[in-house]
């Protein structure tokens, strides 16, 4: 069946459950390449959060209902395709975006280019959509639409000069735009945002039945570690007023002195983009580094960064701390439209090129690496992971798995939301049955940075003296 051309606004009813949606253009030389996206969106015109983009670095959406088929070439034609399960969209999605944008070039020197929207077979055509471009590097081609219950398309042609970030913002996607000079390195986040005022360390009571630690406590107070006295004097007295906030809220659980091992996870998806512009990240690393200090025997860090996969990154130590945070926790590192598999220029020892990390969410891997390395490097020291994560979860089967896994090792898992939300499992792991021990703690900020130290060090510390005197008495410790 072969549907004829439509007009720029026309629309016409689609009674398939599935469609797909095939740009094509033909080969040229001196001509930019087109890619095909899709956004996602409510009733409002918005997309949710940037999950709700399907395009090259984000191939499929979380639900399963759109995705991105990619690219094939024909006698000088390329096609780009996204296909649509329309029956599978989530009763949010009111109105799916159909988009282009050119890469290396604008839509002007493109020639031949249509959106057919085909059968879920890919070959029956149910509308056909030529357009004319001039400077746009950008387009709607068209847009999948509920109206009284049935979906329906419509034919738009709307050009923008700004590419598809532009495109993309129109809708509510998070843009961090790279730096001009990719080899450049920025300032440390840190020193460009303020860190919040903490509060004073008072020490209240202990709980009527406090967990006792599994080591030999030494005094409570502050620790000093080897190369403290090497930081900047401003970050060495806010490292000096933190760990003895980490010594209170120990001490308020029974747990003065209590020693582990720390490990830090970065959520490095796309939809943290703006936490690293802001230097929001860069903050929490620092505070962070307090917990290590107060916890760990040597006041190191291991660290991972994660999205589509996980990527270890070099050791925290305390006396590196800035020019850790320069090297690893960079402005501009993370950005929605990064693309392409070749290496990163200019990035310096020990960096991770982002690029081979993605942007999509997938807290499994991230768990199963670092379980790997805690049975790979046994210690008579507990293990607290710091995991931290701006939601957007949807592989709960695995991660639940994962974790569950977990109970019999030697590990804690706290893990912090930074204010999105679909955390998934995360959220009610605590009440599942079936654990000898409860190995995993959760909560949710909407703004870390509002939230003062020593509240957010009682909120990270709260389970974790429970579970060592649980994993003892089950010898798991």
């Amino acid at each position: 069946m072969n549907a004829g051309s439509m007009s720029k606004g026309a629309n016409l009813p689609v009674d398939s459950p599935a469609v797909r949606a095939e740009l094509s253009w033909s080969e040229g030389p001196g001509r930019p390449d087109v890619d095909a996206s899709a956004l996602l969106l409510t009733s409002a015109g918005r997309v949710r959060d940037d999950g709700d983009f399907v395009f090259y670095n984000q191939p499929r959406h979380a639900s399963g209902a759109v995705t991105h088929l990619g690219k094939q070439r024909a006698g000088g034609v390329m096609t780009d395709t996204v296909q649509v399960d329309l029956g599978a969209l989530e009763s949010a999605v009111t109105r799916v975006v159909l988009g282009a944008s050119a890469d290396g070039g604008t839509f002007g020197q493109v020639a031949g280019l249509t959106l057919r929207l085909l059968g879920p077979d890919g070959r029956s055509e149910l509308a056909r959509f030529e357009m004319r471009a001039e400077t746009e590097t950008a387009f709607i081609c068209g847009e999948l639409y509920l109206r009284e219950g049935r979906w329906k398309f419509r034919a738009v042609g709307q050009g923008y000069a700004s590419g598809l970030a532009g495109l993309a913002t129109d809708f509510g996607i998070t843009v961090d735009e790279e730096p001009a000079d990719a080899g450049a390195t920025s300032p440390p986040p840190s020193s460009a945002t303020a860190s919040p005022t903490p509060m004073p360390a008072t020490a209240p009571s202990p709980p009527q039945s406090p967990p006792q630690p599994t080591s030999a406590a030494p005094p409570p107070g502050p620790r000093l570690i080897k190369g403290e006295e090497r930081l900047p004097v401003d970050m060495r007295k806010r490292l000096s007023l933190r760990k003895e906030q980490v010594a209170v809220s120990l001490s308020k659980r029974g747990a003065a002195g209590v020693r582990a091992r720390v490990v830090l996870v970065l959520d490095a998806s796309g939809s943290m983009a703006f936490l690293y512009s802001r230097g929001v990240v860069a903050d929490v690393v620092e505070r962070m580094a307090a917990v290590a200090a107060q916890l760990d025997d040597d006041g190191e860090m291991q660290a991972w960064t994660f999205a589509s996969n996980p990527a270890r990154l070099p050791d925290l130590r305390l006396a590196e701390l800035p020019e850790w945070l320069r090297l690893h926790v960079r402005v501009g590192e993370i950005s929605l439209f990064r693309r392409g598999k070749k290496p990163r220029k200019g990035l310096e020892a020990g960096q991770v090129d982002m690029r081979a990390v993605g942007i999509q969410n997938e807290e499994q891997k991230a768990i199963a690496e670092v379980r790997a390395y805690v049975r790979e490097n046994p210690t008579s020291l507990p293990t607290l992971v710091l995991f931290f994560s701006d939601g957007g979860v949807y592989r709960d089967a695995a991660i639940e798995q994962e974790l569950r896994a977990a109970v019999e090792e030697p590990v804690f898992w706290q893990f912090v939301g930074l204010g999105r939300s679909h955390y998934g499992v995360l959220e009610r792991f605590d009440t599942l049955p079936g654990r000898r021990v409860d190995n995993v703690g959760f909560f949710a900020v909407d703004d870390i940075s509002s939230v003062p130290d020593q509240e957010l060090y009682d909120r990270l510390l709260s389970e974790f003296p429970s579970w060592i005197t649980a994993a003892g008495h089950a010898g798991i410790l």
